[in-house]
């Protein structure tokens, strides 16, 4: 005889912020942090600033408090060694980018170094580790097609 697990159903519903969808199981503190830009430093000093437990699940969040996390994210009020984009290039600011935009900034930065033929850009163009890793082995990811064995004919 098998025995029945008894599983609650507990209510986890996804709850969307700058533009990730966030598992509302998540305590507030690591479900920030699954938003592309936000790190877990950067999380914690979130929660501190705004005054949300971290340890409070997401979905337990108000309309308010979620329209809170997003203005705050647009415009942080961070020390500089939170922010992931100190002295940009263009307007000599510091700021801190999110999802879509640090993704288009990274991308730009990687076309800069490429265009100027430096030494990063010249690794990156080909397809070799940038960061001084060495090459014999580790970096290679995805790169060998596995042997096909011929198929066996039944008689």
């Amino acid at each position: 005889m098998k025995k029945e697990d008894n599983v609650k159903a507990e209510n986890v519903s996804l709850v969307r912020i700058m533009a990730a969808d966030i598992p509302g199981n998540k305590s507030v503190y690591a479900g920030l942090t699954r938003i592309k830009g936000i790190s877990w430093g950067l999380s914690n000093a979130i929660c501190k600033k705004l005054g949300i437990d971290r340890y409070r699940k997401i979905s337990s969040l108000s309309h308010d408090d979620i329209k809170k996390l997003e203005k705050y994210a647009e415009n942080p009020d961070l020390p500089v060694f939170l922010v992931n984009r100190r002295y940009d290039r263009e307007t000599g600011k510091n700021m801190h980018l999110f999802v879509s935009d640090l993704e288009l900034v990274k991308e730009f930065d990687i076309k800069r170094l490429k265009q100027i033929r430096s030494y990063r850009g010249l690794r990156h163009a080909s397809g070799q580790p940038v960061r001084g890793q060495r090459t014999k082995s580790h970096f290679r990811e995805n790169r060998v097609v596995g042997v096909m064995k011929k198929k066996v004919k039944r008689k």
